[in-house]
């Protein structure tokens, strides 16, 4: 299991465009794909399960990948949460 945390620096947070970018993304590893904010978890590799979490800005969460893939899944995620998800709107 592999795991590490990130502040959201997505100023209008995870909506839709980045949350489609990370689930895209995390569907093409065989790992279980896990996002933690506080209590709550999400299914990394579902849309409406990330959406529900109601992640925002400045919010800090942990991306968990666990499976025979899960090196390749962190690095991949990871470089994508820190360059926006896609999104223009994020404060560096």
């Amino acid at each position: 299991m592999q795991s590490n945390k990130f502040i959201i620096n997505i100023l209008s947070g995870l909506h839709l465009r980045p949350v489609g970018v990370l689930c895209q993304c995390a569907t093409e590893f065989k790992s279980t794909i896990t996002l933690k904010r506080g209590d709550s978890t999400a299914n990394g590799k579902s849309v409406l399960s990330v959406l529900a979490a109601c992640i925002k800005y400045k919010d800090e969460i942990e991306l968990i990948c666990d499976g025979e893939d899960e090196q390749e899944a962190m690095e991949a995620l990871s470089d994508l949460i820190l360059k926006g998800l896609g999104d223009d709107l994020i404060k560096k």
